[in-house]
C-alpha cells in the first residue's frame, strides 16, 4: 500500500492550489511499508465530481457511463447467482468488494487501488501523525512486492535492504497473491518488533532472511555540510510537511559559509509533497519556468510555474534508482531550467497521478485511481524510463552484496549465493578473496581467516553466525563511510572543474 502524507498552510488548513477550475490537494506520497496510503503522486480532489446519487439514495451511478441495462443485468445476475447458488454462503461485501479489485486490476496499473473501510481507517488513522515501522517504499509489480527505495537511516536500510529487492514473506508468512494493503498489514507493526523478511535479490539465486527490528520512521529528514572545496551539500531523505522550510534554512546556511557549488542528494528518496518540491525547486530554477506539467487524458497540459530564481553557483544532483516521483520532479526540474548536472543512475520512473475518491464511495471505503501524467519541464513522461543520469557512476560491488541468510555455516569447497555475497564483502573491506563467484576457495578461506584474526573472532576459515554478523556490520559501516561514495566523489570533482 502506499503513504499519503498531507500539506497543511499556516492557517493549519489544506495548502490548496487551482487545477483546471477545480481546487485540489496535491500530494506526492512515498509508498512507506509500514504504512497505508496512496501513490507516490496523488492529487485528492476537493470538488464535486461528476458522480450522483441514484433516486433511492442508496448507492453511486455514472452520468453517461455507457452500461446498458443488459450490462447491469449481467452484473447483477452473476451476483445473484453467487448469492442463491454457490456451495457455501457467501458474505456480501467480501464479494462486492472482490469485484471492484477485479475491475481495477483490468486496468493492469499497479498505482489504481481499492481499500475496503478497515483499509481506508486505518490509512487516515496514520495520516496525523508519524508512524513506526520498518521504513521502506514497496510496489506491486509483476505480483510480487518490491522494495523501490528503502528510507536514509531507517531500520530496513540498516538492515542491508536495497532498492529493487522483492519481500516473499514476512514472518514465514508467504505474500504471493496478496493485494499490496494486505501485504503491507503483516509488515507493518509496533516499535521493537521484529520482521523476519524473506528477500530475494536481482530476480535470481536463493532467497535470503533478512530480519528488520521495526521503530519510529523519520517523518522529515533534511541534513547538510560543507564539503572539500567549500562546496555545500545537502540530503534530502524524503519530502515531508517541512522539509521546505528545512531545506530553505539548511541552503541559507550554506551560503552564508559563501559556499561555490551545492551538490542535492536525493538518492534512495521514495518521495513526499509536491508543494514541498516546488517550493524548494523556487531556489534555483528562474521566474516563469515550469516545474512540473500535469497531462490529462486528452494530452491538455497545465504547468506549474516558478516563482523563485537563479543561483550564481553551479548545482550537481545525486540520484540512483531508489530516487522516485518528488526526487524523480526535483531532478528534472533543475537538469532541464537549473542547469543542474545529474549523477549516478538512472531513477525508479513513476510518472503518473492519482486521485482519491472516497467520499464518492458513500460506505468508508476509497479508491485512488491515476488520472494524470506529471511531465518534466521539457514535457518528458519518465514513467517506467527514470531519468538518467549526465554522468553514470556505480557505486562499488560491496554495496549491493545481501546480508547472509545464516542459516548454516559456510565452509571451504562449497558454492552458494551466501558464499558469493560474502565474498563481496571481503573485497570491500579490503580482504582479497579471489574470486566473486560464489565458489569458496582456499584464498576465500585465507581473507575469512584474516578478517577473524582482525576482528578477535575464532580464526577458523569458516563463516558462522558471529562471523557473519560483524561481516555485515562492517560493510554497513563501509558503506555509510563517504570515502567509498563514488557518486559523491564525482560530483565533487565536476563542481571542482566548473567553479569559477
Amino acid at each position: 500500500m502506499f503513504v499519503r502524507e498531507h500539506m497543511l498552510d499556516g492557517k493549519g488548513g489544506w495548502e490548496k492550489m487551482p487545477f483546471k477550475g477545480r481546487t485540489v490537494v496535491f500530494f506526492v506520497a512515498c509508498m512507506l511499508i509500514a504504512m497505508f496510503a496512496s501513490s507516490i503522486l496523488t492529487l485528492t480532489i476537493a470538488g464535486p465530481l461528476s458522480l450522483v446519487k441514484s433516486a433511492d439514495g442508496a448507492g453511486v451511478s455514472l452520468r453517461d457511463s455507457g452500461l446498458t441495462d443488459k450490462d447491469w443485468a449481467k452484473l447483477s445476475t452473476t451476483y445473484e447467482l453467487i448469492r442463491s447458488k454457490y456451495l457455501n454462503e457467501v458474505d456480501k461485501d467480501k464479494v462486492l468488494n472482490g469485484a471492484i479489485n477485479g475491475m481495477l486490476a483490468a486496468l493492469e496499473d499497479p498505482f489504481t487501488v481499492y481499500m475496503d473501510p478497515k483499509e481506508a481507517e486505518m490509512f487516515n488513522e496514520v495520516l496525523e501523525s508519524s508512524f513506526q515501522g520498518i521504513g521502506a517504499e514497496v510496489s506491486l509489480e509483476d505480483g510480487r512486492v518490491t522494495v523501490v527505495s528503502p528510507i536514509k537511516g531507517s531500520p530496513a536500510e540498516k538492515a542491508g535492504i536495497i532498492a529493487g529487492d522483492v519481500i516473499l514473506s514476512v514472518n514465514g508468512e508467504k505474500l504471493d497473491g496478496l493485494k499490496l494493503s494486505e501485504a503491507v498489514a503483516k509488515i507493518r507493526g509496533p516499535k521493537g518488533t521484529q520482521a523476519k523478511l524473506e528477500i530475494l535479490r536481482g530476480g535470481t539465486g536463493e532467497p535470503t532472511q533478512i530480519i528488520v527490528v521495526r521503530d519510529d520512521i523519520p517523518i522529515e529528514t533534511v541534513y547538510s555540510e560543507v564539503l572539500e572545496g567549500n562546496i555545500g551539500k545537502i540530503e534530502v531523505h524524503q519530502f515531508a510537511m517541512n522539509t521546505a522550510e528545512h531545506f530553505a534554512e539548511a541552503l541559507k546556511d550554506l551560503e552564508s559559509k559563501n559556499i561555490r557549488g551545492l551538490i542535492i542528494d536525493v538518492r534512495n528518496d521514495p518521495g513526499g509533497l509536491l508543494p514541498a518540491v516546488v517550493s524548494m525547486a523556487e531556489h534555483f530554477v528562474p521566474a516563469g519556468k515550469p516545474v512540473v506539467q500535469i497531462e490529462d487524458r486528452e494530452g491538455h497540459r497545465e504547468p506549474t510555474l516558478s516563482n523563485g530564481s537563479a543561483k550564481p553557483y553551479p548545482l550537481a544532483v545525486l540520484i540512483n534508482n531508489g530516487s522516485a516521483s518528488a526526487s524523480e520532479i526535483l531532478a528534472g526540474a533543475l537538469s532541464e531550467t537549473a542547469g543542474a548536472k545529474l549523477i549516478g543512475k538512472t531513477t525508479y520512473g513513476k510518472g503518473t497521478v492519482q486521485v482519491t475518491f472516497d467520499k464518492e464511495m458513500g460506505d468508508g471505503s476509497n479508491i485512488k485511481m491515476t488520472i494524470y501524467k506529471w511531465l518534466t519541464p521539457n514535457g518528458n513522461w519518465i514513467h517506467k524510463t527514470g531519468i538518467k543520469p549526465d554522468i553514470e557512476v556505480d557505486q562499488p560491488a560491496f554495496f549491493r552484496a545481501a546480508p547472509l541468510s545464516k542459516k548454516e555455516t559456510l565452509k571451504p569447497d562449497t558454492t552458494s549465493e551466501d558464499v558469493k555475497n560474502m565474498q563481496l564483502m571481503l573485497e570491500g573491506l579490503g580482504f582479497d578473496p579471489g574470486r566473486t563467484d560464489g565458489y569458496f576457495s582456499a584464498r576465500t578461506q585465507m581473507a575469512v581467516q584474516a578478517f577473524q584474526q582482525q576482528n578477535a573472532l575464532p580464526v577458523t576459515g569458516e563463516v558462522d553466525v558471529k562471523t557473519a554478523q560483524k561481516l555485515e556490520e562492517a560493510i554497513f559501516k563501509a558503506i555509510r563511510d563517504p570515502r567509498h561514495d563514488l557518486q559523491l566523489k564525482e560530483a565533487v570533482n565536476y563542481l571542482k572543474s566548473v567553479i569559477k
